[in-house]
């Protein structure tokens, strides 16, 4: 099974205020997002992160071929527990992911 990050264009994270990350999956074309869409499930995508399945918000974009994932932050960002200020590592995770 390939991994997201072979299927796909790009994988972005970044933060989305302090209190939660976004991770974006960007797909050349809709025969790879309809692929990348049905390969990525809800739960595993929660137990990846680390957080509650009811937590975790999905928006499909089918018009810009884009599936967007955004998440709680562990910690408040900026706050000495924060080792990640800008949220840019959650979306090598996310890559590495096997995708049927």
């Amino acid at each position: 099974m390939p991994e997201l990050g072979e299927l796909v264009s790009k994988v972005r994270s970044k933060n989305a205020g302090p209190f939660w990350l976004t991770v974006d999956v960007f797909c050349d074309d809709a025969i790879v997002f309809e692929r990348v869409k049905a390969g990525l499930k809800d739960e595993v995508v929660a137990r990846l992160f680390g957080v509650d399945r009811q937590l975790l918000k999905r928006f499909d974009i089918p018009s810009l071929n884009v599936i967007k994932f955004s998440v709680p932050r562990p910690v408040v960002q900026g706050t000495g527990a924060d080792r990640d200020m800008h949220g840019a590592g959650w979306g090598s995770l996310l890559e590495e992911l096997q995708i049927e």
